[in-house]
C-alpha cells in the first residue's frame, strides 16, 4: 500500500490528483511565503494562518486556511511526504470526494480542539499535522475493526509510524499536540463512515481504467531492470529513519 509503484510523477498524478494537488498547494504557499518571500505570501500567512485570538473574533476560515499553511521547508516537506506515503491508498479505497472529507475534516477537528484546548488566546498554529494525523487514525480503524482492507505488512508499518508519530509529538518542543491528538481521534472517527463499501488497495486497479487502446505490446517490457520489492521497502524504511532524524535535531538543536 505504501510502496510507490509508478513509473513517473505525470502516472502518479493521473491516479492521485487529489494528493498531487495537496501537495503542490503546500509547496507552491511555501515558495511563496519562505522561499521567494513575496508581499503576497505574507499577506496570505498573515490572513490564514491559526490565530486563535483572531478566530474567537469570528475569522472562522482560519480553521481551515491554516492547514495548508507551514513554518519552514522542513515542516512542509514532512507533512508533504507523509501525504504522498499514506494518501494515494485511501484516495484508491475510498474515492476522491470522502477523501477530501477526510483530509480536511480531521484538519478540521484538529484545529477547532486547538482554539478550544490552547491554554493563551495568542497561540498561532499552521500546518497539516492534523490531517495527516488523520490519515494515520484511519489506517489505525482498519487495524482494530476493518483488518480485511489492510494486508499485515502494511498494519505492521501503520503501527511503527503511529508510535514514532506519538513519541515526537511528546519529545519535540513547540508542537501542536492538540492538532496530532485529535486530528488522529477525528480520523479514527471517520472512519467509520467513510470506510463503508471501502475496497482494499490494489496497485493493479489503476490499471484496468486505462482504455483498452492506450494498451500497447512493447517486446522489450520484459528486459527492463525492476527494482525488487525487498529493495523498495529498504529504501522506504531509509528515507523514514532519515526524515525522523532530521526532524529530531532540527528540534533539538534550534
Amino acid at each position: 500500500m505504501f510502496i510507490r509503484t509508478e513509473r513517473s510523477i505525470k502516472e502518479f498524478v493521473h491516479y492521485y490528483p487529489i494528493v498531487s494537488g495537496l501537495v503542490i498547494i503546500n509547496l507552491s504557499l511555501w515558495v511563496m511565503i519562505d522561499f521567494l518571500q513575496l508581499p503576497l505570501g505574507n499577506q496570505l500567512f498573515q490572513w490564514g494562518a491559526g490565530h486563535n485570538i483572531s478566530i474567537h473574533n469570528g475569522e472562522y476560515w482560519r480553521l481551515l486556511t491554516s492547514v495548508f499553511l507551514h513554518g519552514g521547508l522542513m515542516h512542509a516537506l514532512f507533512n508533504s511526504f507523509a501525504l504522498v506515503l499514506f494518501g494515494p491508498a485511501l484516495e484508491q479505497m475510498i474515492g476522491k470526494i470522502k477523501f477530501i472529507i477526510a483530509y480536511v475534516g480531521a484538519g478540521l477537528i484538529g484545529n477547532l480542539a486547538t482554539y478550544l484546548i490552547a491554554p493563551t488566546a495568542f497561540y498561532v498554529h499552521v500546518g497539516a499535522s492534523g490531517a495527516v494525523y488523520g490519515l494515520l487514525g484511519m489506517y489505525i480503524f482498519m487495524v482494530v475493526l476493518r483488518k480485511h482492507l489492510i494486508d499485515p505488512g502494511s498494519a505492521q508499518i501503520v503501527i511503527i509510524i503511529s508510535i514514532i508519530g506519538g513519541i515526537m509529538t511528546v519529545l519535540r518542543p513547540g508542537i501542536n499536540v492538540y492538532a496530532h491528538l485529535f486530528g488522529f481521534i477525528g480520523g479514527f472517527g471517520l472512519a467509520s463512515l467513510l470506510l463503508n463499501n471501502a475496497q482494499p488497495f490494489s496497485i493493479w486497479q489503476n490499471r484496468r481504467v486505462q482504455n483498452d487502446d492506450s494498451i500497447q505490446f512493447n517486446p522489450d517490457r520484459w528486459k527492463k531492470k525492476r527494482i525488487p520489492k525487498r529493495i523498495k521497502s529498504r529504501i522506504l524504511w531509509g528515507v523514514l529513519i532519515i526524515l525522523v532524524i532530521l526532524g529530531l535535531w532540527s528540534r533539538l538543536n534550534p
